[in-house]
């Protein structure tokens, strides 16, 4: 055989096997079921956020102890969750503190507590030390002034609410009020309130710097709204202000934190570290059942 006929049978060769292999490679994925372009776990954040898959719970033993921390924003849900999972199951108890969303991040990645309650979502350090999201609500941050402000009852629009908070706004004259300086008290950046309201309503950009803008040292609702008198205006998650007599929410574009399409919403959850311990497991899907969203319901009253 010529050389020149030997390059074409090697060349036919080599064309056949690669059908051969590209047909086999076809009917493996297709029975196997592969998809070649979804991610690993490791490389999808959105994974790290997950449905609550935990089974509600039948029985628990008695001398099991739940610690949770974090978000002053689920203070109600955690009471509310407390009070039912420990009347269900006696003998178990459940602590709840409230040092807010970053000290129940650090408590949970240092193994002092079971369960992180933050009012934002993990970031990508958070989640490659193996922290795990459970969704438990959502949640709407009011906007609040004293409820002796002058500011009408039309509220104030979205682009009106972040020059307020960003000091380019500094008198109630000039949204619609009354001549007087606007005290903006903001909360403290470890405040999963904080950030998520920098991130939702600031779209990311940092608060102002000006002189009528203090930051409060402390994560408490109670104390932010007592300095509001007749010029503050602040926020909080709406649960911890829907019933209060001294302050008033203010509407943002038209809408109330009730309202379907209100702009200021976000996600509370539970947070865990993998692997999920028996105590957490428990709670967590005691909080998946239906005596649990009850108790959830309850508490954002």
């Amino acid at each position: 055989m010529s050389q020149k006929n030997e390059t074409v049978t090697l060349i036919l060769a080599l064309g056949i096997a690669a059908g051969i292999l590209a047909i086999g490679f076809w009917w493996f994925t297709r029975k196997s079921d592969v998809n070649l372009d979804a991610k690993s776990d490791n490389n999808n954040p959105a994974t790290n956020v997950t449905e609550n898959n935990f089974p509600p719970p039948t029985n628990v033993p008695s001398g099991t102890v739940v610690n949770i921390e974090g978000s002053t924003s689920m203070v109600q849900i955690n009471q509310a969750l407390k009070i039912a999972f420990e009347r269900k199951f006696p003998g178990t108890t459940v602590n709840t503190q409230s040092g807010g969303t970053e000290k129940g991040i650090q408590s949970l990645i240092a193994g002092t507590v079971d369960i992180a309650a933050i009012s934002r979502p993990l970031n990508a350090q958070e989640q490659s030390q193996g922290l795990v999201a459970v969704p438990v609500t959502k949640d709407a941050i009011a906007i609040v002034v004293g409820d002796q402000n002058s500011l009408g009852s039309k509220g104030l629009t979205q682009t009106q609410i972040v020059v307020i908070f960003q000091g380019k706004i500094t008198d109630w004259a000039q949204v619609g009020g009354k001549p007087g300086t606007i005290q903006v008290i903001n909360r403290p950046v470890f405040s999963g309130t904080h950030q998520a309201f920098q991130s939702k309503v600031l779209g990311g950009q940092n608060f102002g710097t000006t002189p009528n803008i203090i930051t409060w040292p402390k994560d408490e609702t109670t104390a932010v709204l007592q300095q509001l008198k007749t010029d503050g205006i602040s926020y909080a998650t709406f649960a911890q202000v829907a019933n209060q007599q001294t302050v008033r929410i203010v509407a943002v574009d038209g809408l109330t934190p009730q309202s379907a399409n209100y702009p200021y919403q976000r996600e509370l959850s539970y947070v865990y570290k993998q692997p999920a311990t028996p105590q957490v497991q428990a709670f967590l899907g005691y909080v998946s059942s239906p005596e649990g969203q009850s108790a959830i319901a309850e508490g954002v009253k």
